[in-house]
């Protein structure tokens, strides 16, 4: 039974699906200098709006965006829901935080805001009453939802999952904690380039329809691609610092590619996490360099629009995927000289391909990688 993909919605800092797609197609970056605290100090951010948003309006207009990808309407009883985030409704938290501190107010609502929110937003739209959960693995989480929703399907619990993830991380707390790392740009988001400083935080978040071919071709439904196979592991060797060797990650890579029947020469290209930090890029383009002896294309998103946690890897999926379905890769968004001499995506253009691999790391040692595909009846 193949899975397909028949919906794809995301919301960034570039604007909606479309916008998002015209702007990194011109090489543009939604991220900006600024300071919506004023007691931290100026970073570079992929913000949405003028101000921090919270999830909910996000995850709503997310799923608006997905199920109009679609072309479907709600209620669906019988369609599954994974939608994760890192982050859920820290913001919240941290205003309840505040007023409590300044006006021993009690919080309002606070039922509302349990981490689950997204994933409970996004059942009550769709009307669901088959099963909805709300996975977390850090950086992995997009991914770790999709993979959940994969399952549901071939095991036969739904023909349709929504899944993805949804963040709305710049808050207080977040920035201090990244701060504290010092693992923040200064100026702005340089994935593998030799000055490269650190990572940006984004908003943002996506999700994807997926169904069986069978259901999909039943309704006349667009079908952007296949989801092929995926595999996550874990370093289990740290909090924050990725495994130097890249052992398990490339583990994570061969479990994926054996998932999905496919072989190294078979991947045509790569999206990778880079997320600017030192060490990440560094064992991400060596492992790609390990493996890849054949030089597929090689992307990165987040010099256009920050990196948006647990988001991240969910919205990275969804553009690989309209790659897929339009033949067409999206230029790297680059202001610096490149440290890895890998075959980079440098210009927009049209390319006939295949098969494509996703990466996604994360704070724990967290691996994971799907593969995507183009669709053939």
């Amino acid at each position: 039974m193949k899975v397909v993909v028949s919906g794809v919605g995301l919301i960034s800092c570039l604007g909606d699906t479309q916008t998002t797609w015209d702007n990194m197609s011109k090489g543009l970056s939604g991220i900006k200098l600024s300071q919506p605290y004023d007691f931290l100090a100026k970073y570079p951010l992929g913000l949405i709006d003028q101000h921090p948003s919270n999830i909910e309006p996000i995850t709503i207009e997310v799923i608006k965006e997905t199920f109009k990808s679609a072309r479907l309407s709600p209620p669906l009883q019988n369609m599954g829901v994974v939608v994760g985030s890192s982050r859920g409704c820290q913001g919240n938290w941290e205003v309840f935080a505040r007023e409590w501190l300044e006006n021993k107010c009690p919080p309002q609502n606070w039922l509302n805001t349990f981490s689950c929110q997204p994933s409970t937003l996004t059942a009550q739209y769709v009307g669901s009453f088959a099963p909805v959960l709300a996975p977390m693995g850090a950086c992995a989480t997009g991914l770790g939802a999709i993979a959940q929703g994969y399952e549901l399907i071939k095991q036969g619990y739904c023909e349709q999952v929504i899944a993805g993830a949804v963040e709305a991380p710049i808050t207080p707390l977040t920035i201090v904690g990244f701060e504290k790392m010092k693992a923040l740009a200064n100026n702005g988001c340089y994935p593998f380039a030799r000055e490269r400083e650190g990572m940006v935080l984004g908003e943002g978040g996506a999700m994807i329809v997926m169904e069986t071919e069978e259901s999909a071709l039943k309704r006349g439904a667009n079908i952007y691609g296949e989801i092929k196979g995926w595999a996550m592991t874990c370093d289990a060797g740290g909090m924050t610092a990725p495994e130097e060797s890249a052992n398990s990650a490339i583990h994570a890579i061969k479990r994926c590619l054996a998932h999905g029947n496919l072989t190294i020469k078979d991947v045509d290209h790569i999206q990778t996490h880079g997320t600017a930090t030192k060490l990440n890029d560094h064992r991400e383009a060596l492992l790609i360099d390990r493996l890849f002896s054949h030089r597929p294309k090689i992307s990165h998103t987040k010099a256009s629009m920050g990196h948006t946690l647990g988001a991240s890897s969910a919205i990275a999926t969804s553009l690989t995927l309209l790659s897929l379905d339009q033949q067409r890769l999206l230029m790297n968004y680059q202001e610096r000289e490149l440290e890895y001499d890998l075959n980079w995506v440098k210009k927009t253009e049209n390319y006939s391909f295949e098969n494509s691999l996703c990466f996604s790391f994360g704070f724990g040692g967290q691996n994971a990688v799907i593969a995507l595909g183009k669709y053939k009846i």
